[in-house]
């Protein structure tokens, strides 16, 4: 049976996930029982003529949704079948619903996966004092009733005063909080734009962000990104081609390259979407992490003609796990974002919103920043360092100023995602740039995350992968001195 097995190399989808999905496949309709053992990762490598590590992954997501089962010493078994007698057949009725949701977490000792601050960065005893000033303020029985889709009114007022005052806020301009930036983007999914319209996106880009339009039923159009953010060229002869409804970008510290669109550039990005009357969307998720270098205005400062608006986050300032985020746009569109924000959870948590506001509004977060921002440049300066000095020659690696992110491109013919699971073994895992990609695929590209790792584990991290990949170029010479196909490297 396993013989109908059939991997393509050229396919865009990754060689793992075409075996998983095909064993999936070949489980849920019963062609294989439950209890009959599956090859070894080694026999079925070897057969189907890929690498072990391939084989590894694919059975590791077939084993994280329970349809496979490992014993030691024994192998690996199948543990469900196609479902009997169930009125309804829910792989059909599910498919394609949403699109499938990817988890890349990693359970490598050195992981460069997650671009969020550090558990040893995290304001603990900060929050604990904001925590207890909220609870004693007598204000705990408002907060915990049910509150408005706009968000919570206090600190709703306190960040349009902010925004007002850095010139970020328009005098039309609103405020909708949000359960962090990824619900802003699906908000504004939902109101700006309908299924068949076509948004323009940087590419590589933060995958969030891609597919939350792409779930929307939007054709999303990729623009490359380069040492200056998005290419304008690029945006030009797409708001020129196509009816676009809307510029996606994230001008400061992009995901996931780290670069940053200059002044100038900004200018000229509002200037072409203005001409073309596109509205622009700011993930300004990142702006509070320069490390190095002057500030740059955000397009939202910038915006004269009220078509950017914006979308921030505390996640990366301070508390991920607390979720608020918040959209600064024109009144009539924070109005239409609370409608539908009020449909899919009535509004945001409320504690959270009201610690968040004591912990900005009391001189914490500014202290709390700027010992970030002390760190990750300590960190930033870690990874470049560690980059040139352990990667293998002609690799070559984006310089951010700030945020979380650095974009490393290894020499050909290097797959970033193939030699993924020789680095995990090793203890070391990276999100591989494949899946960041829109339209233009980078197999040798991968992003490394590095705010949430002190500066000796960025550089032993480096290290191991420095070894991985020179590794896999040695493969790949005596491969081709020996006259063999290339290597899977």
């Amino acid at each position: 049976m396993l013989g109908a097995l059939h991997l393509d190399p050229q396919a865009q989808e990754p060689l793992y996930r075409q075996l998983y999905r095909q064993l999936k496949d070949m489980i849920l309709a019963g062609l294989l029982s439950r209890g009959e053992k599956i090859p070894p990762t080694r026999e079925l490598a070897g057969s189907l003529g890929i690498n072990r590590a391939t084989v590894a992954a694919a059975y590791a997501l077939l084993e994280q949704e329970g349809l496979i089962r490992g014993h030691v010493g024994r192998g690996s078994f199948v543990a469900a079948a196609a479902p009997a007698g169930s009125a309804v057949d829910w792989e059909s009725r599910l498919a394609g619903a949403t699109g499938e949701i990817r988890s890349w977490a990693g359970q490598a000792r050195i992981s460069f996966v997650s671009a969020r601050p550090g558990e040893d960065l995290l304001p603990v005893e900060e929050f604990r004092a904001c925590c207890r000033e909220v609870l004693d303020s007598g204000q705990v029985a408002q907060i915990l009733q049910l509150g408005s889709p706009y968000g919570y009114a206090p600190l709703r007022e306190w960040l349009l005063e902010q925004a007002r005052a850095e010139g970020t806020a328009l005098p039309g301009d609103e405020i909708v909080v949000t359960s962090g930036c990824q619900q802003a983007l699906d908000l504004l999914a939902r109101v700006l734009v309908r299924e068949g319209d076509a948004v323009l996106v940087e590419d590589p880009v933060y995958p969030g962000l891609r597919d939350v339009f792409r779930r929307a039923g939007v054709r999303v159009i990729g623009a490359p990104v380069g040492p200056e953010g998005i290419d304008l060229d690029a945006v030009g002869r797409a708001l020129e081609r196509e009816a676009v409804a809307a510029v996606a970008v994230t001008p400061s510290f992009q995901n996931p390259t780290g670069e940053t669109m200059g002044l100038e550039a900004r200018r000229e990005l509002l200037r072409l979407a203005q001409r073309a009357a596109v509205v622009v969307i700011e993930n300004d998720i990142y702006g509070g992490l320069r490390y190095e270098g002057a500030e740059i205005p955000s397009l939202k400062q910038l915006d004269t003609a009220g078509i950017v608006i914006q979308a921030r986050s505390y996640s990366k300032l301070a508390l991920p796990g607390l979720r608020v985020g918040w959209v600064t746009a024109p009144r009539a569109v924070a109005r239409r974002l609370a409608e539908w924000k009020q449909v899919a959870d009535l509004h945001s948590d409320q504690l959270s919103q009201a610690v968040l506001l004591r912990f900005a509004a009391s001189g914490r977060l500014a202290d709390h920043r700027r010992r970030l921002v002390e760190a990750g440049r300590a960190r930033l300066r870690a990874v470049l360092e560690g980059c040139a000095r352990h990667l293998p020659a002609g690799t070559r690696f984006t310089r951010p100023q700030g945020g979380a992110n650095v974009w490393v491109r290894l020499p050909e013919p290097l797959d970033a995602e193939r030699l993924l699971g020789k680095a995990e073994e090793a203890g070391v895992s990276y999100l591989p740039g494949r899946l960041f990609a829109v339209q233009r695929a980078e197999p040798a590209a991968l992003r490394l995350s590095f705010t949430g790792l002190a500066p000796e584990w960025i550089e032993e991290g480096l290290r191991i992968l420095g070894r991985v990949f020179q590794a896999g170029l040695e493969r790949q010479r005596a491969a081709e001195e020996a006259g063999l196909a290339p290597a899977i490297v």
